[in-house]
């Protein structure tokens, strides 16, 4: 098992707090140490058995704690990284000018451990020039600052001030880790692998398409996950969403314009992962102005767009490996993963991701997944309910196993996570909530 990243969590006195409890979470189901640290204010947003529950180290909040003296060093040495979410601007402001008036202050000035800071307040606050001056100040002495979004905010208004989607500050999370003393282990380095994302769109006429719920966001988290484990990776997306830092992004729309891209850069790939939703049809022949509704209901013809995992599999090169996703609706509880082997045969992949888009919480838009893989050998991982960035990291250790093993010059056995024994009756690994971090 990997190192453990430890990360102090510092949690301030705004509405984004209640956030901070979920975050929380998802930082421990990827596997990491998370010690809470709550300024005074915090307490009246979020109650501190809320977040002693969720993880894995004891609720600090007093410098003056009887059972440990200095606590602000020892959590500042103990840190591979320290997060302020929500970070008001009353922390940025103490935090840039070096004063110490709490635990978590202090902590932020006896660390040199990676900083990472997610402001959250409301637009006139953020837009300030005293706030907007102490942030550029942080980041010029290297501390991350993951910005703000768009949004409601608290009050009924709109503007910019919420606190960062929590699957963009997780990403950030172990963006840093990979670069400091909790570094993930970089077990792809110098891999080349090609990723895809998000639903394609097929033209009706120049303002509409045939198109799918797909967000896109699995397939950039797994594009996010291997670039921090040293992959050179291209994503080639529909989404139109920001990618890590590293990532070549290839911007399609149609099927035909990602078939294009896809069969141009496979070749040199030594991983392709298809977590695009391809479109299985389009207009034959779209129209080439507005259909207008005065002109009646027209007849639309579809015809099949190219099927890109398909020609993969023919193409796939010896040492490739070939990883293809299948979204599902099933009726029956075992037709996911008959419907995922036969794909995984009639493509000839090397391993199948299958999901039940159905499922609460699972599947197109949510940040959350369900996910069932299973390898060329039959061998199957069940991943329960998880951030699409856990998910991710499931997916890219499997990859990592499956291309270990075929270097030694067999894939005999079935997918294992060491140190974890639990098999379903139907013979299905559970992946542990509480998985590894590498």
């Amino acid at each position: 098992m990997g190192h453990q990243p430890r990360i102090v969590l510092g949690v301030c006195g705004g509405i984004a707090a209640y956030k901070s409890a979920d975050l929380c979470r998802r930082l421990v189901e990827a596997g990491a140490r998370v010690a809470p640290v709550m300024t005074e204010d915090a307490h009246r947003f979020l109650g501190e058995v809320t977040l002693s529950a969720l993880a894995t180290e004891p609720v600090r909040t007093s410098l003056w704690d009887e059972r440990e003296p200095i606590p602000h060093t020892r959590l500042g040495q103990w840190a591979d990284l320290v997060l302020i979410a929500p970070a008001t601007a009353r922390l940025i402001g103490a935090y840039a000018g070096g004063l110490s008036h709490d635990l978590l202050t202090a902590t932020l000035l006896a660390t040199r451990a990676p900083v990472l800071v997610c402001p959250a307040m409301h637009e006139e606050m953020w837009e300030h020039p005293a706030v907007q001056d102490n942030v550029a100040l942080l980041r010029s002495r290297g501390v991350e600052v993951v910005d703000p979004a768009t949004g409601r905010l608290a009050g009924g208004d709109v503007g910019t001030g919420r606190l960062a989607d929590l699957p963009d500050i997780v990403s950030a999370v172990f963006e840093a880790l990979s670069a400091g003393k909790g570094a993930v282990e970089r077990d792809l380095a110098g891999q080349r692998l090609v990723v895809t994302a998000g639903g394609t769109r097929e033209p009706l006429d120049p303002v509409r398409f045939l198109g799918n719920r797909s967000s896109g966001k699995q397939g950039h988290a797994l594009a996010d996950e291997a670039a921090a484990r040293g992959a050179h990776v291209t994503l080639v997306t529909t989404a139109g969403r920001a990618a890590a830092a590293g990532v070549r992004v290839v911007d399609v729309e149609t099927a035909e314009e990602m078939e294009q891209a896809v069969l141009s850069l496979a070749g040199d790939a030594d991983v392709v992962v298809m977590a695009a939703a391809v479109a299985d049809f389009r207009p034959k022949a779209p129209a080439d102005r507005k259909l207008k509704r005065s002109e009646g209901v027209p007849e639309i013809l579809l015809e099949p767009t190219p099927d890109i995992l398909a020609a993969l599999g023919e193409h796939k090169g010896p040492d490739q490996l070939l990883v293809g996703f299948a979204a599902e609706t099933p009726a029956a509880s075992d037709d996911m993963r008959r419907e995922a082997l036969a794909k995984l045969r009639r493509k000839r992949l090397d391993l199948v991701v299958a999901n039940d888009v159905l499922a609460p919480g699972a599947g197109f838009g949510h940040d959350t997944n369900v996910v069932l893989l299973i390898d060329a050998n039959g061998a199957e991982r069940a991943v329960p309910l998880m951030d699409k960035r856990e998910v991710a990291r499931v997916v890219i250790d499997t990859v990592v196993e499956m291309r270990s093993r075929r270097g030694g010059g067999a894939d005999p056995d079935p997918v294992t996570e060491p140190g974890t024994e639990p098999v379903t009756e139907q013979g299905v690994e559970e992946v542990p909530r509480k998985g590894r971090h590498q």
